[in-house]
């Protein structure tokens, strides 16, 4: 053997036990950093352990909107405790693992044939946390399998040209309105344009179904006619009518009472918001432009009065789509499920929350939405949520600082540990469109359960759901949201909205703060006292988290 092979190894062998002695000396801990030497050698060895076979089959099946819902379903439920709630690797466990769980939005992953995904999806990684799918020989469980992989790709960042692209259109493009959305997002369009997002605005003279009540049963204000009527607000909860001068918009003194199928008056009361000291005590000297349009709507023009589109449009969350019609490419328009979780929810805390632009007043106009924000700018630079003081009872916020004025989902949603771990509000809800209450992506007894099942790392700590919530399966205090997402948040008086904190507000918390708990809310005929007896007596449920 020539001298000079001999010395390479030789050198290599010193390098190997050099570095041995180090990892040694330093300790096993799965706590630190992988080496660059051994990310790359890791990487490589995974990539050629993979079977050339598998390594260029290509996926059976299409990114369909209904495969894409049930991958990210299954990658909440088994891939997220170690890959993040977005596929980026930040969770406590991902990041306590060695090696890490990457980044699957990255090249090195992205970069990946669809069927080395698959087979590392199926077949887990050796002498990783990487486990392997469910039984590798069981069809559902592969079918599966490629669902994760396109899900996968769905999330890939944008490469630098796609950002540059981004950037450019952020300047040149402009609003086309929602119509424009549908010839290559058919499915998705049919499902939006149900939703209540769709179909909040509405002029009546288009949409005379619109008007839900009898306008000559109005007995709590003076009368007005369908021909007074220019907007229809509302179609859930309560119905406001709107009527036009000059180029602004009024609110007529009634609302219609959905649930309750009742007229209430409707004014904002001295105190009733932030704004109300700024405006006369008169219904016709408060323009709906300053105090509602402007969520309302796609792209509200302060100067002009006009709007690109009514209602919650496709551009209202994805940002002006000229460009994208014209050429479609992911650079060139914005999708929240690729920006990072602020940005994410931002695009929904943008109108789902009670605060005041950081400028007040507007070219002399008190505005109760963040003027001069669109998607892709950073909404803080715009809004501030209404301020709260711990211990106070305010108009928006109980004394623990959950809200109980609607409209303040982002204002509670910002202080959960739900927020702090990453998960956005599509997690949960599908503006797009779904058969299930609120846009939920699965009813409300399950949509809890893909993180939350019985057993899990994020709990409940129970082997059956009921042992965790006392109550029997399927009933409506089962439910996760009976006791972590209480209705308790006025919308209308008598009518009330979810909480969005996911705390459970305890009975003695009821007795303290006078916030209304969901044990005595749902047994009205008991007490506060009896309640708190009745958890003691649960044996899973700590005695120090009674108060």
């Amino acid at each position: 053997m020539k001298r000079w092979i001999v010395a390479v190894l030789v050198f290599v062998a010193l390098v190997a036990v050099v570095y041995a002695v180090a990892v040694v000396r330093r300790g096993f801990s799965a706590a630190d950093q992988p080496s660059g030497f051994e990310r790359v050698m890791a990487q490589a060895v995974r990539n050629i352990s993979i079977p050339g076979r598998a390594r260029n089959e290509t996926n059976p099946l299409s990114a369909t909107p209904e495969a894409l819902a049930q991958a990210h379903d299954n990658f909440a439920n088994r891939c997220a405790d170690c890959h993040g709630n977005n596929g980026t690797g930040p969770s406590n466990i991902g990041q306590n693992l060695y090696p890490k769980a990457p980044d699957l939005r990255m090249p090195a992953t992205q970069n990946l044939t669809d069927g080395e995904i698959h087979y590392i999806i199926k077949n887990g990684v050796r002498l990783t946390g990487m486990p392997a799918w469910g039984n590798p020989h069981i069809a559902q469980d592969d079918a599966d399998a490629w669902k994760l992989v396109l899900y996968v790709r769905s999330i890939a960042s944008l490469t630098p040209q796609e950002q540059s692209q981004q950037a450019a259109a952020a300047k040149s493009a402009h609003y086309v309105g929602s119509a424009a959305c549908q010839k290559c997002h058919e499915q998705i369009y049919e499902h939006w344009k149900k939703t209540p997002m769709a179909n909040v605005v509405r002029d009546p003279r288009e949409h005379p179904e619109a008007i839900i009540p009898d306008l000559a049963t109005n007995n709590v204000s003076k009368k007005f006619t369908k021909e007074d009527i220019a907007f229809v607000y509302g179609s859930v909860w309560k119905q406001r009518y709107f009527t036009k001068i000059g180029d602004d918009y009024f609110p007529e003194p009634a609302q219609w009472d959905i649930t309750n199928h009742a007229w209430r008056p409707y004014f904002v009361p001295k105190g009733g918001d932030w704004w109300e000291p700024f405006y006369p005590p008169d219904n016709m000297k408060r323009p709906t432009g300053p105090t509602c349009d402007g969520c309302h709507s796609v792209d509200y023009n302060i100067q002009t009065k006009k709007v690109a589109e009514w209602n919650v449009g496709c551009e209202k969350c994805h940002g002006p789509g000229s460009e994208h019609v014209e050429h479609a490419t992911r650079g060139n328009i914005l999708n929240p499920s690729r920006m990072d979780y602020v940005a994410a929810n931002d695009t929904c805390v943008q109108c789902h929350s009670q605060g005041r632009p950081l400028t007040s007043p507007i070219e002399g106009a008190y505005y109760d939405w963040p003027v001069g924000y669109h998607v892709g700018l950073n909404l803080a630079n715009y809004w501030q949520l209404e301020d709260h003081k711990l211990g106070e009872q305010s108009f928006t916020h109980f004394p623990d600082g959950t809200a109980h004025k609607n409209r303040m989902q982002g204002n509670d949603f910002v202080q959960s540990v739900m927020y702090r771990r990453g998960v956005t509000c599509f997690d949960c809800h599908d503006v797009h469109g779904t058969e299930n209450y609120a846009q939920l992506r699965k009813p409300v007894d399950k949509i809890c359960l893909d993180c939350h099942e019985p057993g899990s790392r994020n709990g409940p700590r129970t082997a059956t759901l009921e042992e965790h919530t006392h109550h029997k399966g399927g009933s409506t205090g089962s439910q996760c949201v009976a006791c972590h997402m209480p209705k308790i948040e006025v919308t209308i008086p008598g009518v009330f909205v979810s909480a969005h904190t996911f705390d459970f507000i305890t009975p003695a918390m009821t007795e303290k703060y006078k916030i209304p708990n969901p044990c005595t809310s749902c047994h009205t005929d008991k007490t506060t006292a009896w309640a708190t007896e009745a958890l003691r007596q649960w044996p899973e449920r700590s005695p120090w988290r009674m108060n």
